[in-house]
């Protein structure tokens, strides 16, 4: 049987419906599109009374009488001047308007489909360090749902990992510096090389926080520093582990930035500093750095080991004892320094028993810089003299009391011959330049919970004062101003730190070397 033909109606009908549904949407978008300014009132309007009856509702009965005679007040007045009502509703028109503007659409919660894949990749390369086989529930298992293992995270503008909260299972040996390095190690390749990255472990809570950290500053040049008398600022650091910060000059602008700041004096717990360091790190800058801001208040003995003459634009300044780079010279000075700690100790002891504050020049600070003591050491000992460092063991044992302060600055090929007495007694650390972590625990007595940088700058390390947390470090540019490679700019802000000259630097040099 041939099939007889649908109607025309109804083989035409459903082409006609669909062309009338789009003529109703585009009319429904031209409306809406000359209508936005009066709905953009209208719901400005409607917030604006929801607000209102808000605060009507919220104020309390015995406070209704007199805000309904305050609006009646204001509407009296508005209606007396001239143009009021008009420009009430002008400006009622335009609040409306503010009010109802469109809302920005909420950014999209949660990662996209890169980021989901960093995270897992994350997820995967951690299975086999926080599992094991005897837990009935596994946290971590290849396959697993890593969002509970990562409860919260960020992501930067290129799309890598910025800051990751990690959970783990309370069995792993978080206790162990074996264990904890293994992981961030793993974190750290796994993330992007090339950023550091700080690692918070909260044993208590089983979480561990990774966060890049950014960059310290190295155009820090040296100036005078706003501290108070017995605080040294050894460099800058990151915000989030000092509270306080320091107003800085840099060219024009000024901005502020948190230092490490190393406390000398009778009450300080760390009184004395080693710098250890490879060559071009920075070690002898931080000295230098150390010597301008100790003049502001005390008198500075130096006592250099290398004899490349890094610290001769200090002769002859106020405040200045000595700048020794000879055996000899160096053993009557350190000789001289023992000798002035023991007079201070009982100047001191005197004063205390007779109840009289201490005198003048007990009370000023005396320090004793010492860099690379292990070279000044062997040419001692190649002429048949005593070691320098012999000669720091009253110094650092009754430096404190005496108001003597003595900062040592070794390279890490010298650290063999130290003496006793200074790895015993310089408490407050500070390690510059490449070093591997065990060097680091060597000589700051714990790890640092930071990567290292991919590039180090001089002047860049760790410092860790006594038993407190491992900073990271910069120390501010304080290069020699008698360097042909040193700027215009760096010269200009060490020279005009120095003290003004005691006597003529050729009447110095002319003097013999035993005069006193």
């Amino acid at each position: 049987m041939t099939p007889r033909p649908l109607p025309r109606i109804l083989s035409t009908g459903s082409a006609q419906i669909a062309r009338s549904r789009q003529l109703a949407r585009t009319a429904a978008h031209g409306a809406t599109d000359v209508l936005q300014p009066v709905l953009t009132v209208t719901r400005g309007l409607r917030l604006l009374a929801e607000a209102g009856r808000r605060t009507w509702a919220d104020t309390p009965k015995d406070r209704r009488g007199p805000l309904l005679f305050l609006v009646a007040s204001v509407l009296l007045v508005v209606a007396l001047v001239p143009y009021g009502p008009l420009l009430a509703g002008i400006a009622l028109m335009a609040a409306a308007a503010w009010k109802g503007r469109g809302r920005r659409q909420p950014a999209p919660k949660g990662p996209d489909e890169s980021q989901t894949k960093r995270l897992r990749s994350l997820y995967e390369a951690l299975v086999p360090y926080f599992s094991t086989a005897e837990d009935p529930a596994p946290l971590y298992a290849h396959g697993g749902d890593w969002t509970r293992a990562f409860p919260s995270y960020d992501f930067d503008e290129s799309g890598r990992v910025c800051r990751l909260l990690i959970r783990y299972p309370a069995y792993f040996t978080d206790g162990e510096a074996e264990a904890r390095a293994r992981i961030e190690h793993l974190l750290h390749a796994k993330s992007g090389r090339g950023r550091e990255y700080h690692f918070g472990w909260d044993e208590e809570g089983n979480q561990l926080t990774l966060t890049v950290l950014p960059p310290l500053p190295t155009d820090i040049a040296a100036q005078r520093f706003v501290t108070s008398p017995g605080e040294t600022v050894l460099g800058f650091t990151d915000p989030t582990v000092v509270r306080r910060t320091l107003p800085l000059t840099h060219g024009e602008e000024q901005r502020d930035v948190p230092p490490v700041v190393w406390r000398t004096g009778p009450r300080s717990t760390e009184p004395h500093l080693l710098i250890v360091g490879g060559p071009g790190s920075g070690t002898t800058t931080l000295v230098r750095s150390i010597a301008l801001q100790a003049l502001q208040h005390g008198d500075v003995l130096v006592v250099e080991g290398g004899g490349a003459g890094e610290y001769a634009f200090l002769t002859g300044r106020d405040g200045v004892l000595a700048v020794e780079s000879e055996p000899a010279g160096a053993v009557a000075s350190l000789e001289w320094a023992t000798r002035e700690t023991e007079r201070r100790l009982i100047a001191a002891h005197r004063t205390r028993q007779a109840g009289q504050p201490p005198p003048d020049d007990v009370r000023r600070p005396l320090w004793i810089l010492l860099d690379r003591p292990g070279a000044l050491g062997h040419l001692a000992a190649a002429d048949g003299r005593e070691d320098p460092q012999a000669l720091l063991q009253v110094p650092l044992r009754h430096g404190r009391t005496a108001n003597v302060t003595v900062v040592v600055a070794e390279q890490f090929d010298g650290l063999d011959g130290l003496s006793p007495a200074v790895r015993q007694y310089t408490r407050a650390r500070v390690v510059l330049g490449a070093a591997s972590p065990d060097e680091l625990e060597a000589v700051l007595g714990a790890p640092p919970h930071t990567t290292p940088a991919q590039d180090i700058p001089p002047g860049r390390g760790y410092a860790r004062l006594g038993s407190g947390p491992v900073h990271r470090l910069q120390v501010p540019a304080t290069p020699d101003p008698y360097d042909d490679a040193t700027s215009d700019h760096h010269r200009r802000a060490v020279l005009d730190l120095l003290p003004r000259r005691s006597s003529p630097v050729e009447a110095v040099a002319a003097a013999p070397a035993g005069d006193g």
